[in-house]
């Protein structure tokens, strides 16, 4: 009785170990790109064994997809629906950018990993671009770079290649994001200080072209 008290004492709350085994992918990521974590690693940071990381993600591949690519993509779609809700009477454009910054900011801070494999994918082949779900990624962006021609179609404006608004806006997010600890050290402005930068670069850099 008395050894079965201790097995059941010691056991992990139902969903623990996928729970550790994403905070240590998370973690790990945003120190290295995707090819130089390993799953032996990852499994040691997070306290299980390298056994339980395959039964719950099937590979690397699946649990960098799970962990980093899956709350990227799922933005992206949630503000997609955003938008296409969006009444252009009733939305000022500063509160939509804001919601948009704020947003993506948050997912590229808590995934920054994900934007240190983006900058090393040229080095991943097509096989690893495709099962880490890199290239749903590139699919997000694209999207993304379709949202915004239809935005300024709708608040009047006009531009020869309108994919390069979103794109320039992605690309100034996440350089902040990458860059935040070698412009600022260890003391960087507060999260509202800088999303409130990024709006205005937005607003008056992009929207209120002549």
């Amino acid at each position: 009785m008395g050894s079965t008290g201790e097995v059941q004492s010691t056991r992990r709350p139902r969903g623990e170990a996928r729970r550790l085994l994403l905070d240590a992918a998370r973690d790990l990521f945003s120190r290295r790109d995707y090819r130089s974590t390993t799953t032996r690693e990852i499994a040691e940071a997070a306290g299980v064994t390298e056994y339980l990381l395959f039964r719950h993600f099937g590979s690397k591949a699946g649990l960098f997809r799970e962990a980093l690519v899956l709350p990227f993509t799922d933005f992206v779609d949630d503000f997609g629906k955003t938008w296409q809700a969006v009444v252009p009477e009733e939305t000022s454009e500063e509160e939509l950018s804001r919601q948009f910054v704020g947003r993506l900011y948050d997912v590229l801070v808590e995934h920054k990993g994900l934007l240190l494999t983006l900058v090393a994918a040229d080095g991943l082949t097509d096989d690893e671009i495709e099962s880490a779900g890199i290239a749903d990624i590139r699919r997000a962006l694209t999207l993304l770079g379709q949202i915004s021609p239809e935005g300024m179609r709708i608040r009047g404006m006009r531009s020869g290649q309108a994919d390069l608004p979103a794109h320039s806006t992605v690309a100034m997010i996440a350089g902040m994001v990458a860059l935040r600890s070698t412009f600022f050290g260890k003391r960087p402005p507060s999260r509202e200080a800088i999303v409130d930068e990024l709006v205005q670069a937005v607003l008056h850099g992009f929207l209120h072209r002549p």
